[in-house]
């Protein structure tokens, strides 16, 4: 078994090569992949050196696996608050400042209080003290405009806006499938 204190994540590929999501990036502990592999639910393209063992077998622990059925991606992603922090790329989008999720807030162009929706077309990140400054006025009413147009998202664009997020722990046998569709480096 591996030692308590360490950390052997496996990168979960979709069936057509691709992670599940990058950011989050789709990952599962290392007894998870070793039960998807016992139940032949994935397939196993990259290990890490440690072992673990049962009285009848060795196995190397899974760094990258590929599901053997693939998931179709949601047409239209959730609207939640952590998608619209994505859809923005943690930006605010009054003053351009790139805060942590924890440090942003959102804000509904046209306030709830003249009317304005809860929806992808009125809602947009903004740091706490751009959120407080414009309050509950119109944009014309303070001069404080977004960036950009709040709309809907595809689910493409939110997993393109996430790459640009990589996490803390990258395992070198993760890169070739995280990137593979980007440009290479001359």
């Amino acid at each position: 078994m591996p030692d308590g204190g360490q950390y052997f994540p496996a990168l979960v590929l979709n069936a057509d090569f691709r992670p599940l999501s990058y950011f989050p990036l789709s990952l599962w502990s290392w007894q998870d992949a070793v039960k998807a592999v016992w139940l032949d639910r994935v397939s196993v393209l990259s290990e890490y050196e440690t072992e673990v063992r049962s009285p009848s077998h060795v196995m190397r622990l899974p760094s990258v696996i590929a599901l053997k059925d693939y998931i179709p991606a949601a047409r239209r992603p959730a609207f939640t608050r952590f998608n619209v922090f994505l859809r923005d790329a943690f930006e605010c989008q009054y003053c351009a400042g790139r805060y942590p999720a924890q440090d942003l807030t959102f804000d509904h162009v046209i306030p709830r209080s003249r009317g304005g929706r809860t929806t992808w077309e009125n809602v947009v990140t903004a740091c706490g003290e751009c959120n407080l400054l414009k309050g509950s006025r119109l944009p014309r009413e303070c001069d404080m405009f977004p960036r950009l147009r709040p709309r809907q998202p595809t689910t493409w664009e939110l997993q393109d806006n996430g790459r640009a997020f990589p996490p803390n722990f990258l395992h070198e046998s993760w890169r070739d499938f995280l990137y593979w569709d980007s440009e290479l480096e001359s």
